[in-house]
């Protein structure tokens, strides 16, 4: 049985750090030890071994519990990476708060819903981050913060919505708002609300929790309609990073690179936890993703894993520093979001020496991972498979019509049951409702095929399938297909509006450096081996993808960039 089931999130990092003192558990390489960015990264750098990890969570605990917040309060981080991201998400579990995870990404209005959805009692947020503004965005958002002293923010969109807390010492660097936001708390004094609470209280609080309660709510990228907030337990997120440590062989000796967003699961549960779970040290390169920074972290810290999306292997694969680093330290790690091309695992195991890593699959609702590879996998079933279950959950293939279980080499919807699953979305009964079954199998919305062996291809979203004339077309299977033509880099296929088929196929393609090809020339390429009807209409060449900040392409954005350049708005009406 997994070490970690029956604990909640706060127990665990106690355990680990009773067990592994003195060992690294969080290393920022681009960051001193006072915490400010460098160009590069040193020895010097920012460190917190598992005893100072512990002793820190402890003392934001009490700080929040200082400030009021309690067991089952909302408290909401709009933050990149940064080492209090951490310390709070391990602090509001050890008090039992749930922490709503924002969005880097998100703009005033964006913020304005997750707060309200939420109904966030308290929001820690840094002051900038390159050309944005958060102060800014948070005053348009929430006027009633320029009025109120800190803890007595009384708005009116955001009836419980009371403390504002600044992540950042100097809370100028973006310029301030004008007038000053008054509700704003420093880091420093939100610390000393907690000098006056003792730390038995905090047991004392850990003694109510039950692993069993949300302690997360993670934000769906919302690209259909507004984002869903998906509940996620203590034993969830636990046995979820216990599962995927065990298929890389993590043990206390591994340190793992995590340049993959906090906000995201990828980053605060494979990340944060998956490294509290095994004592291992997480390294975290900078407070967003630069394939430099990642590199240069990968050697000065002699990592053995290193999580990322295709997008961030390629891009430090291609990055003109990259021959000369000296990787020999890894060994495994985690690339998951979008399939990978076969020459890219191949130069990742090859060039970079991640000769054990691993491919992923899952999604938020699922903690989030459902299937994974395992480090003694051979190449094929990393790139043509997103592996098996993880153990003690199912996994089934249904007709997304029917509801019909289907066998092996069938097409169909991908559910899971187990521990996987989320408690539901929060505050959306109806979405829950349509996303679990009443036999609490979780329908991911993914069409997929289960081989003989047991391993998934996971072959497009059931949304994402384009009907051309009657015909269904599964823009992964395209896309597998144009992998393999020796020009293509990356692609991305999506249907389009068409007035007499309802719906016709796009292709947007980047090429590799230095190569060339044409649209007919794509198109004939496709044609000598796929149905005359998958064949794109469009092909356009680009030299980038709209993408999340996890490197995930978004397909709604391609669609509207399309309809808006061919001018289909007409048939996109009909």
């Amino acid at each position: 049985m997994p070490w970690v089931d029956g604990l909640c999130i706060g127990d665990m990092l106690r355990q680990t750090a009773a067990r592994y003192p003195d060992l690294d558990a969080l290393v920022f390489s681009r960051l001193d030890a006072a915490g400010r960015l460098r160009e590069h990264a040193a020895k010097d750098c920012f460190r917190l071994s598992y005893r100072g990890l512990d002793a820190e969570v402890d003392a934001v605990a009490r700080a929040l519990m200082g400030m009021g917040i309690e067991k089952g309060q909302h408290v909401a981080v709009w933050a990149t990476n940064w080492p209090r991201w951490m310390l709070l998400q391990y602090a509001t579990a050890r008090i039992g708060a749930v922490q709503v995870t924002v969005n880097p990404a998100y703009r005033t209005s964006e913020l304005a819903y997750v707060l309200k959805q939420s109904d966030a009692t308290a929001l820690f947020l840094i002051d900038c981050f390159r050309k944005s503004n958060y102060l800014e965005m948070l005053a348009a958002a929430v006027p009633e913060t320029t009025e109120h002293a800190p803890g007595e923010l009384q708005a009116a969109n955001f009836p419980n919505l009371r403390h504002i807390v600044a992540l950042h010492d100097d809370a100028g660097r973006a310029g301030g708002v004008s007038p000053p936001m008054r509700s704003l708390l420093s880091w420093h004094a939100f610390l000393e609300q907690g000098e006056a609470v003792p730390l038995e209280e905090v047991h004392a609080r850990e003694k109510t929790l039950d692993p069993h309660e949300p302690i997360n709510i993670q934000y769906t990228s919302g690209t259909t309609g507004f984002p869903k907030g998906a509940m996620l337990t203590h034993r969830n997120l636990l046995l979820n990073a216990f599962y995927v440590g065990d298929c890389q062989r993590l043990s206390h000796e591994d340190r793992v690179c995590v340049p993959v967003p906090f906000y995201h699961c990828f980053g605060c549960v494979l990340g944060v936890l998956c490294c509290g779970v095994y004592g291992a040290a997480m390294i975290v390169p900078n407070e967003y993703f630069q394939p430099e920074a990642t590199l240069e972290a990968i050697e000065s810290e002699r990592a053995t894993s290193v999580y990322g999306v295709p997008t961030m292997f390629i891009a430090q694969l291609e990055h003109p520093t990259f021959s000369g680093r000296d990787l020999t330290s890894l060994r495994t790690g985690i690339m998951a979001g979008s399939p990978c091309p076969i020459e890219v695992m191949k130069r990742v195991v090859d060039d970079m020496g991640a000769r054990e890593v691993t491919i992923a699959y899952g999604l938020t609702e699922a903690s989030p991972v459902i299937t994974q590879t395992r480090t003694d996998d051979p190449l094929e079933l990393r790139v043509k498979t997103v592996g098996r279950p993880i153990p003690d959950i199912e996994v089934k293939l249904v007709d997304p019509g029917t509801g019909e279980t289907l066998g092996d080499n069938q097409p169909g919807e991908l559910c899971t049951r187990g521990h996987v699953v989320m408690r539901g979305y929060y505050n959306n009964p109806e979405a829950t409702a349509a996303a679990i079954d009443a036999d609490g199998w979780l329908h991911s919305g993914d069409l997929a095929v289960r081989q003989p062996n047991g391993y998934y291809r996971i072959t497009g979203r059931i949304k994402d399938m384009i009907c051309r004339g009657g015909e269904n077309i599964y823009p992964r299977e395209i896309e597998e297909f144009l992998y393999t033509h020796p020009a293509i880099e990356d692609v991305a296929v999506v249907g389009v509006p068409d007035p007499k088929f309802v719906e016709d196929v796009a292709a947007w393609v980047r090429l590799k450096d230095g190569a060339s090809a044409t649209e007919d020339e794509i198109r004939e390429f496709c044609r000598k081996s796929l149905a005359h009807f998958k064949v794109p209409r469009y092909v356009k060449f680009v030299t980038e993808f709209p993408q999340t900040v996890t490197g995930k392409i978004q397909k709604f954005k391609i669609r509207e960039q399309m309809i808006e350049e061919l001018g289909l708005e007409q048939a996109e009406t009909a």
